[in-house]
């Protein structure tokens, strides 16, 4: 029997975890031959439909989830036309909830997979070309002979700390910028909107089981890590053991979701001694409104949540994201903008503002009417208005999320950003209404004219910034020929005689250049730039006032 498996991703960078997690489990079987044909959503569809064809696979197998489902069915479509007498199984997030209307309205699906599959896939293989005898495996839903929907529930893995891991599969991709590791199965919280909010229990692997495969991963070269943990603070002594196995591979930056409401003094204390760089935080918050965390029954009180994000956000030695949810039921677009100021004010590394999607199987999704939420029935099901927000205020929900993605969230602009919402609370709404007036919200934007934007903007509105515009501008390394270095002084300029240093050592060979004071401030600043080594970032800083 030869599967052909259709890995489709969303952009190069970012691979699944099923393929591997599946054929771990059963390499050895030498009846099986399994065949890839690796891809991403933004490739032309007949030439992956053409690659996959050429293999005459007996089986085609994919995961669906929100962001690749509609290019995947294209390409399956065409293929179960070149190939009728394949059956078709797929898998993923994207069927966790009923799967009726999805198996008749496309019909060239044999059947679909709900829930874990490392245990189930095999047993289906055992009999793929026998559907009288599917109603034995869990989590299968099809359609038999007679065109009535059958549901075999939803798998749950029995055994997970006994599984093979996926790192030693062959089709493990070690090739992506980073690489996930599931170290828990579950998740303690029920989040309505979660798919992971009702998966119950909680699963772990031992820590000597994740050591190993630590190991594995830092003996290919690995320098990122993404942990897969929906809470990986949930029990403080695990964490801790987990942040000390950390320790162990201090050339790794791990990813970890945390809760910033579970934080005990404890693992707070731990956190602070951590080196530099070892973590990357994303704190879930979803909204600063305690309505509205309620509602969405999210485990932990505000109060601690804030208290705990603030500390996380107050650590110089890792950076901790921040993460807002537009369109839960009771948010409103004005508290929205009031808790982008508040985390910005918390100095959080990253402000991530995202649209609620209704994915199927969540609680939220199933009690959308009584909650008053309208979404796109199609993927990726975002929220088109609730009771509370517009369908025009989550567009302008939007539209500041791409504001935030392309000036705060950028480390050039933030401390400019940051220090402009901070001064000025109309300054959020005052510089979207002005991206969107100049068609640029919507646009992707260079670095370059993201700092030249920011610039006149100041100029124009905020002149006592204008300055920090111009230094935010030197120090990302930005062209001094234009507008924003107006002011600087590049020609013959030598040492006064007294200057504070900001950062850098100074030598004769550095090529200097001037910003000098204007009206709004009482120092001007010099910068020296490596004239030996093609550098355009400044490698000393020094002020005088």
């Amino acid at each position: 029997m030869k599967i052909l498996w259709i890995d489709l991703n969303s952009s190069y960078a970012h691979s699944s975890l099923a393929l591997p997690a599946l054929h771990a489990q059963i390499a050895d079987d030498a009846s099986v031959e399994w065949e890839i044909v690796s891809a991403t959503i933004n490739e032309n569809i007949g030439s992956i439909v053409e690659e996959a064809y050429r293999h005459k696979p007996d089986i085609l197998a994919a995961t669906a989830w929100l962001f690749n489902h509609e290019q995947l069915l294209h390409i399956t479509s065409r293929l179960k036309v070149l190939l009728p007498k394949a059956c078709l199984i797929l898998g993923g997030p994207e069927f966790l909830g009923d799967n009726e209307f999805f198996l008749r309205r496309n019909s060239f699906v044999d059947c679909v997979f709900r829930g874990e599959g490392e245990e189930a896939f095999p047993q289906w293989l055992a009999c793929w070309n026998r559907p009288e005898q599917w109603d034995t495996i869990s989590g299968l839903c099809y359609l038999d002979a007679g065109k009535r929907y059958r549901d075999n529930g939803i798998a749950r893995v029995s055994d997970f700390s006994g599984l093979v891991p996926p790192e030693k599969s062959r089709f493990f991709n070690w090739s992506k910028p980073f690489v996930q590791l599931e170290t828990t199965r579950g998740c303690f919280n029920t989040c309505a909107f979660c798919v992971s909010g009702g998966e119950k229990p909680v699963r772990t692997l031992s820590i000597d089981s994740i050591r190993q495969r630590l190991q594995i991963i830092h003996e290919h070269g690995i320098k990122n890590v993404r942990v897969l943990d929906r809470t990986f603070n949930y029990n403080t002594r695990r964490a801790k053991e987990l942040i000390r196995l950390f320790l162990e591979y201090p050339d790794i930056r791990f990813h970890l979701e945390i809760h910033p409401a579970l934080l005990s003094g404890e693992l707070k204390e731990e956190l602070k001694q951590l080196p530099q760089g070892l973590l990357h935080l994303e704190a879930g918050i979803q909204s600063l409104r305690e309505p509205v965390l309620v509602r969405s029954r999210r485990m932990g009180k505000l109060s601690d949540a804030l208290e705990g994000l603030k500390f996380l956000c107050s650590l110089p030695n890792m950076e901790t994201h921040a993460d807002l949810i537009a369109g839960l039921p009771l948010y409103r677009l004005d508290e929205i903008f009031e808790d982008v100021h508040t985390l910005a004010g918390y100095n959080a590394g990253e402000i991530q503002l995202e649209s609620l999607k209704l994915l199927p199987g969540t609680e939220m999704r199933r009690q959308a009417e009584e909650l008053g939420i309208r979404y796109s029935p199609f993927p990726p099901y975002e929220v088109l208005e609730t009771n509370e927000i517009t369908a025009g205020e989550l567009q302008t929900a939007r539209r500041l999320s791409r504001l935030l993605d392309s000036f705060y969230n950028t480390p050039a602009w933030q401390p400019l950003t940051r220090k402009l919402i901070l001064n000025d609370k109309a300054f959020l709404h005052d510089f979207l209404d002005y991206l969107t007036g100049i068609n640029l919200i919507d646009q992707p934007m260079s670095l370059e004219k993201r700092g030249l934007i920011l610039y006149e903007y100041c100029k124009r509105n905020y002149p006592e910034y204008r300055m920090q515009a111009s230094i935010a501008w030197i120090e990302a390394g930005m062209s001094l020929k234009k507008m924003p270095a107006e002011k600087v002084k590049t020609k013959h300029q030598v040492p006064p005689e007294r200057w504070e240093v900001v950062y850098g050592d100074y030598k004769d060979s550095l090529r200097l250049c001037f910003l000098p004071p204007d009206e709004h401030t009482q120092c001007g600043y010099w910068f020296g730039f490596e004239s030996e080594i093609q550098k355009s970032t400044p490698v000393f800083k020094a002020k005088t006032c």
